[in-house]
């Protein structure tokens, strides 16, 4: 049934600062803006990584009623090859971390921070994901 994220979205108060942040973080510019064409975004998305995997960001005032304001719920985590490096890389940008570096055996180390428009971003080294990247 699930064949894997779509879209990952973050809510955010002030579209332009996260979409300035993210690239900068990203190292590549919003492929995907709305309303755009001179309008002030509401929206911007991102193609990142092996598998370009959507990661949005949406002007929460576009929130359904009730939709948390506080960091926490599910962590999604990207890997990335160095959780130490990118965690220290996140924090010199202004985020906060949520949890610490965590290595849980061989091939499996996690973290998460909260970015400065207070979603939580999870970074993890997983060898499997590696291993069905190989395939």
């Amino acid at each position: 049934m699930l064949r894997g994220p779509a879209t990952v979205n973050f809510w955010v108060d002030d579209p332009e600062a996260a979409k300035q942040w993210y690239t900068e973080l990203l190292g590549v510019e919003p492929y995907f803006e709305r309303p755009g064409n001179g309008q002030p975004a509401a929206y911007y998305e991102f193609r990142i990584g092996d598998y370009q995997s959507e990661l949005g960001l949406i002007d929460r005032r576009y929130a359904p009623p009730g939709a948390a304001a506080a960091p926490g719920g599910a962590i999604l985590h990207w890997h990335v090859d160095d959780v130490q490096a990118a965690l220290d890389r996140l924090l010199s940008m202004g985020a906060t971390p949520y949890q610490p570096l965590t290595e849980y055996g061989p091939g499996f180390v996690t973290a998460s921070v909260i970015d400065p428009f207070g979603n939580v971003l999870g970074i993890m080294y997983n060898r499997h994901y590696l291993e069905v990247l190989g395939r």
